[in-house]
């Protein structure tokens, strides 16, 4: 039997996405490019509820979330439900946001205990917040 025979895909470890909910344009493209030029594999949806629907079934290595979404659910909610409803991504959540000077987003940044960052934010602390929270692409 040939050695390639062993190394079937199947062996091969998978390179999961990370969920990215961003509604900005310019903010997802950023995002996603710059993951993608640091080895991750994207996965981009433009709401909160959207998001939840692909959690229900999908695989992800972590989500990104910014913290105002359209449809109804924010980033705070998609964290929420995640620790309920997918441990294994509880710390795997970093939210972004632009709207630091309100003190309601503050205090539910606090409660919720995720990493985040605040916009506009440098390539570098974004790619270190995914690697301190998902690990380095592998």
């Amino acid at each position: 039997m040939s050695h390639a025979a062993i190394t079937t895909p199947a062996n091969q470890p998978t390179l999961l996405p990370v969920l990215l909910i961003e509604d900005e344009p310019s903010i997802m493209s950023l995002v996603s490019a710059t993951l993608e030029r640091n080895g991750y594999s994207v996965v981009c949806i433009e709401s909160g509820a959207e998001a939840l629907r692909l959690l229900e079934t999908g695989r992800f290595l972590g989500v990104i979330s910014d913290m105002r979404t359209p449809g109804g659910v924010d980033g705070a909610q998609v964290h929420t439900w995640i620790s309920k409803n997918r441990p294994d991504l509880a710390d795997k959540v970093v939210i972004i946001t632009g709207d630091y000077a309100n003190e309601e987003t503050v205090t539910t940044l606090r409660k919720i205990g995720a990493l985040y960052l605040e916009k506009p934010f440098r390539v570098q602390d974004l790619i270190a917040a995914i690697e301190k929270t998902m690990g380095k692409p592998r």
